[in-house]
């Protein structure tokens, strides 16, 4: 359910550009995007930073966008959004010894030490490479292909990147050899 709440926006860009163009979709997704915050906010009384970042992306390349009357600024937000990603995952472990990562995921997974390095590491060159993916279908292929390819590539090469790495991290779990009655 979480996968979904935080692909909302994404999916109205997607159905509102379907309908009425980029530039209507630009729109929605931002209003989406408030209106997700907002409703995070209205649940937790906490909103995470990632969706402050996200919010703040999508108001300038978005604004942009709609201002400029060019969908180029649109195209280039996954990628900011993507390298943005990687580049934190790298400054906080290179810079400051914050393996993110781990953070995120330490109450649900005991790994050793290296493989939380190579496991964040992995997640960092996977963000780049996506903004690198995003760049190519933008610049090279028509708006139509990018909207879907933004949707749907963008999902499945996310779910065979974490298939992936479940199955490498599989042999590194804990076994918990307690068996219920």
């Amino acid at each position: 359910m979480k996968f979904l709440f935080d692909l909302f926006p994404v999916i109205l860009f997607f159905a509102t550009y379907k309908v009425y163009g980029i530039y209507s979709a630009t729109a929605v997704a931002i209003i989406a995007t408030f209106a997700q915050i907002g409703w995070v906010w209205l649940r937790h009384r906490k909103v995470d930073n990632m969706l402050w970042v996200s919010l703040a992306i999508i108001i300038v390349f978005g604004g942009a966008t709609l201002i400029l009357q060019d969908e180029t600024f649109i195209k280039w937000k996954p990628t900011v959004l993507y390298w943005l990603f990687a580049v934190i995952l790298l400054l906080a472990y290179r810079g400051f010894g914050k393996n993110l990562i781990r953070v995120m995921m330490k109450d649900q997974v005991k790994l050793p030490e290296p493989i939380w390095i190579r496991l964040n590491t992995s997640w960092s060159v996977f963000f780049g490479a996506m903004g690198a993916i995003n760049l190519y279908v933008a610049y090279n292929y028509s708006t139509d292909t990018w909207v879907n390819f933004k949707l749907f590539g963008f999902m499945g090469l996310m779910f065979v990147f974490i298939i992936l790495q479940a199955l490498l991290l599989g042999k590194y779990m804990e076994k918990n050899d307690d068996k219920e009655i």
